[in-house]
């Protein structure tokens, strides 16, 4: 008898699980064709940055157990990801992929059915769009930015707001199940949540499922070639305001500054008073159909904002006849206040007045030179910051009209005596191009590496914008290189990157260290709170490489003013433990956040400031201040006549004293 009762105790744990499986009704199947062995599909993106940096695209099928998880770190194993080809233009949207499904694929298998029984699982899959940059052609840990689940460009519909946790509230997963026992969510339930343990549970056959949860219930297709389209996801899809009229384009586009720009607080801004002050121009325009009146209006809205990553119509023959004209000379400031002529040019009204170079300028235009100077509103660009204006002052006080004059106060240096002269703005770029920034250190590659002595090495980085892959190429030859050489200096170029990937940047700066730092916060819009909101799930850190790919010598970083956007952030996170000396003449450019582009009436495609970079105190990064030269390379008469490169030299000269 206790026999008995033992074996019918086995029996009936061994049969349970299966009789509790068998009271779960199987899914209503569709298309009953066996199930999916195929996948096609387009990818559309209106993101103008989108194939920004990328060489090696990839769609793949996502490993979902991370969302399953809720883990933000779950990184997708390599054998998990199976990867399509992409049968179209890649740089044309939309573009088009097919994947062929493995029969039995290997992925996180989970229990997604919560009824407190143990059974082996489903493997549930999104179709989503990676970029690989780090390694093979599967994704590591950095291309998947540290791991979790896509929340754009993907077969499943998420909850892009930071407060939205990336839920998924819909689209397609492509489901694969071992055996014909297997639950499954047949709709959300009713806290609206995926696999939470209160949603309708239905089995799936064996093999593939499509499962489209934009219907209540779920529909279960068996198709052996669905058709699974990426979903861009609002969030990310770029704002198009150029269906509309002049001034109902204006109107969305303040609404939208005066919600999603990341510093309207911190800056001061009324957008109200600016709409009220604007709004008129851009009545006149559209009742006169003057496209270059609201392209002037457009511009002079965004010119008073003092944010110099915001773009804004150049209006290019405005722009031509302001800088048509030339004096033949350049300006600098130098540190004592003064404004000296740094370079004159043979027959121009400059050279013709004998202005020497090294001549003080005292007055222009009848003002003092400091007065003319800050009256000078330049024509290109907004400014984040104080010096940045005043570079473009200098530059801009010796450009004008062609035929218009100016009266000119300077001090030849050697005498006392001043010289007033009414000088002549003429044909002249040798003034103009000589302003604008020097680039002339970098070449075609984005990391450009050599060696300066024994004991130095030197790389220009020129933008975290190129091709990402052929820049962490480049990056990791260089670490390779100083490591087998046991070089103890590195000078990092910095001055004329104009920014691009801040994470790109980020995990580049991780090769110089050895802890994973928390590094910053960032703040972004939304649109379901109506305010800003830091996601704290999604912390931006290092990502270290292997430990043999990490350089551990002195390292000098040179910036200026034209090092800006993910060059800062790069330069920044290089003062963390103080890993960097930061060398320059002036701080960075200033600008910091997140962007977006929009589109305006006209086909004029604009940018603006959507995220804000906050430290790890809260404090408002870098914006309007920049990174700030730890070694400050003075301004001086000295400094600016020199035929070296001074602020080389001087990291040079800070190398050679701190072996």
């Amino acid at each position: 008898m206790r026999r008995f009762m033992l074996c019918f105790i086995i029996l009936t744990a061994l049969v349970a699980p299966a009789a509790a499986q068998d009271a779960i009704p199987p899914a209503e199947i569709v298309n009953d064709e066996g199930g999916p062995v195929l996948v096609t599909g387009e990818v559309a993106y209106t993101d103008g940055y989108f194939t920004a940096g990328v060489s090696e695209p990839i769609i793949i099928l996502e490993d979902q157990a991370g969302f399953v998880d809720r883990d933000f770190g779950y990184i997708m194993p390599e054998e998990s990801q199976v990867l399509a080809e992409i049968t179209s233009d890649f740089f044309t949207s939309p573009f088009s992929y097919e994947v062929e499904l493995p029969p039995n694929p290997e992925a996180g298998q989970r229990d997604v059915d919560l009824d407190g029984e143990s059974d082996p699982g489903v493997i549930v899959y999104a179709v989503a769009y990676w970029t690989n940059t780090w390694g093979g052609p599967v994704l590591e840990e950095r291309d998947l930015y540290g791991g979790g689940w896509s929340t754009a460009y993907a077969s499943t519909r998420v909850d892009q707001n930071p407060s939205g946790k990336a839920e998924v509230l819909g689209g397609v997963y492509l489901v694969w199940s071992p055996d014909d026992a297997q639950g499954f969510p047949s709709g959300f339930g009713p806290d609206g949540r995926l696999f939470t343990g209160d949603e309708p549970i239905v089995r799936l056959p064996q093999g593939w499922t499509t499962v489209i949860m934009d219907t209540d219930p779920f529909t279960f297709d068996r198709s052996r070639e669905p058709v699974i389209d990426l979903i861009e996801g609002e969030s990310v899809a770029q704002d198009d305001f150029s269906d509309l009229s002049y001034t109902k384009a204006f109107d969305a586009m303040v609404k939208l500054f005066s919600q999603e720009y990341a510093y309207t607080e911190f800056k001061g801004i009324d957008w109200a008073a600016m709409a009220a002050e604007y709004r008129p121009r851009f009545e006149d325009a559209e009742r006169e159909n003057d496209s270059d009146a609201y392209q002037r209006a457009l511009r002079d809205f965004i010119y008073s904002i003092p944010d110099g990553h915001l773009s804004a119509p150049l209006v290019m023959g405005d722009f031509q006849e302001i800088v048509g004209g030339g004096l033949g000379m350049n300006l600098a400031q130098l540190d004592d206040g003064r404004v000296i002529v740094i370079d004159t040019y043979r027959r121009t009204p400059a050279r013709d007045a004998d202005i020497e170079d090294g001549a003080e300028i005292i007055a222009m235009g009848g003002l003092p030179v400091e007065d003319y100077l800050s009256a000078i509103v330049p024509y290109e660009a907004t400014y984040s910051t104080d010096h940045v204006r005043r570079l473009a002052q200098l530059r801009y006080a010796v450009r004008g009209v062609l035929g218009d004059s100016v009266e000119v106060t300077f001090v030849n240096p050697g005498s006392s005596d001043e010289q007033t002269v009414m000088l002549e703005f003429v044909e002249e770029w040798d003034s103009w191009d000589n302003a604008l920034p020097d680039g002339a250190a970098f070449g075609d590659d984005p990391v450009e590496y050599e060696l300066l002595d024994d004991d130095i090495g030197y790389v220009s980085i020129s933008s975290f914008f190129d091709d990402s892959k052929l820049t962490i190429d480049g990056w990791e030859d260089m670490i390779r290189d100083l490591n087998e050489r046991e070089m103890p200096g590195l000078i990092i170029d910095m001055r004329y990157n104009g920014g691009g990937s801040g994470f790109l940047a980020r995990q580049m700066a991780a090769y110089f260290f050895d802890e994973a730092l928390e590094t910053d916060l960032d703040e972004s819009y939304d649109r379901a709170l109506g305010r800003f909101v830091r996601d704290e799930d999604r912390k931006s850190t290092f990502i270290l490489p292997p430990e043999d790919m990490r350089y551990r010598g002195r390292i000098a970083v040179l910036v200026g003013p034209d090092c800006s956007s993910a060059c800062e952030f790069f330069s920044y996170y290089m003062t963390l433990q103080n890993r960097a000396e930061i060398v320059g003449q002036y701080p960075t450019g200033g600008l910091a956040g997140g962007q977006a582009l929009y589109t305006m009436p006209d086909g004029i495609v604009l940018q603006f400031s959507v995220g804000r970079s906050l430290d790890l105190d809260g404090n408002v990064l870098i914006e309007g201040v920049g990174v700030l030269p730890t070694i400050d390379v003075p301004v001086t008469e000295e400094t600016v006549f020199s035929d070296d490169d001074v602020v080389l030299e001087a990291a040079i000269a800070w190398l050679a004293e701190n072996p």
